[in-house]
């Protein structure tokens, strides 16, 4: 017996060349943006510590341009992008609190049961 209460949605799709574009176009720029972060924490990975960076500082950069990463996938991936800016907030602030405060608590941790203050130096 066949239900007639359920609506396939795969069948209703009409979508127009110019909007395959627009969203060939926005595929391409989120692959060319995370892209492009990835080879610089990659290259921060090799040439950080000839251009006299300290470690503290590329460590920093790495977490920070990691946590812009995530940031950006889940503003596009899981189409947070598109709502309102507030939403948005509501959203990515928590997270990135709460990802500071994790980072906040390993290295006051590992302060405490090893002596790392040659790692800050």
């Amino acid at each position: 017996m066949e239900r007639d209460d359920i609506i396939e949605y795969s069948l209703d799709a009409h979508h127009s060349e110019e909007e395959g574009r627009k969203i060939r176009k926005n595929i391409v720029k989120v692959t060319i943006i995370l892209t492009v972060v990835t080879v610089l924490e990659v290259g921060l990975g090799i040439w950080g510590h000839s251009m006299g960076l300290g470690r503290f500082i590329i460590v920093a950069l790495f977490i920070g341009m990691t946590i812009l990463k995530a940031g950006y996938i889940i503003l596009s991936f899981m189409h947070l992008g598109d709502e309102r800016k507030s939403l948005k907030w509501t959203i990515l602030t928590p997270y990135c609190l709460f990802v500071g405060y994790l980072i906040f608590i390993c290295l006051n941790e590992s302060l405490k049961l090893f002596d790392l203050r040659p790692f800050f130096e």
